[in-house]
């Protein structure tokens, strides 16, 4: 039955051009992923060149693969899966893999939003609550002028974070992935899933915040030398 099928139907137009031999269709394809699935490469392996051999060897995989491709995923969760096993075979020559779920491991037990910013649990009334609230990140019609540094400091954060929570965070929000599809791609369970996005989203919300709190200070001493005295 064609509601059966698990992948949209411009995948099966996509599919069946490719087992065609459509080059235009495979270039396409190409510009599309190539620097996303470059960017997740480097993370299991950790030097631009041979990322750039593992993105080969995963475009070569689609050309001998595509007529055994089942479509029960999206070609764009097939391509980063096989991207994935392509990476963890040339890590584990290199003898430096391990798997992507354990790449934080040294701050799982990390909170993913500072203690204090919550109230104790010995509090009368409000035992866990915010004590600190998150700060808003809208400086309102004078803070447009911030959005090209603020894209930048996200970015920059971004790229600071754990390798796990970075690609899980690029995928989901960058990429637009749902969450099924990047635990197909990265093998995570639903769980480890769930809490990289959490964990790389609060550094990312702590980061802004510290930015708007430094600029709306920036601000308040502009406007206190400027006020006419």
């Amino acid at each position: 039955m064609h509601g059966q099928t698990l992948v949209r139907d411009s995948d099966t137009e996509l599919i069946e051009r490719l087992r065609n031999g459509d080059e235009a269709t495979f270039a396409g394809l190409i510009d599309a992923y190539s620097a996303p699935l470059l960017r997740l490469a480097i993370t299991f392996v950790q030097s631009a060149s041979v990322a750039e051999e593992v993105v080969q060897e995963t475009w070569m995989a689609v050309v001998t693969g595509i007529g055994r491709f089942e479509g029960r995923s999206s070609v764009k969760t097939w391509l980063f899966k096989i991207l994935t096993n392509k990476a963890k075979t040339r890590a584990a020559r290199e003898r430096r893999t391990i798997p992507f779920s354990e790449f934080d491991s040294d701050d799982a037990d990390e909170p993913a939003v500072d203690p204090d910013r919550f109230l104790p649990a010995s509090h009368p009334q409000w035992a866990g609550h915010w004590a600190s609230a998150p700060q808003p990140w809208s400086m309102g019609p004078e803070g447009t002028a911030l959005d090209r540094e603020t894209l930048a400091v996200l970015r920059s954060a971004l790229e600071a974070l754990p390798r796990a929570q970075r690609v899980v965070v690029a995928l989901r929000d960058v990429h637009g992935w749902q969450a099924a599809d990047v635990c197909a791609a990265l093998d995570l369970t639903e769980a480890n899933q769930r809490v990289l996005l959490h964990r790389g989203r609060s550094r990312l919300r702590a980061v802004l915040e510290r930015y708007f709190s430094d600029a709306r200070n920036v601000e308040s001493i502009s406007d206190t030398k400027q006020a006419p005295q």
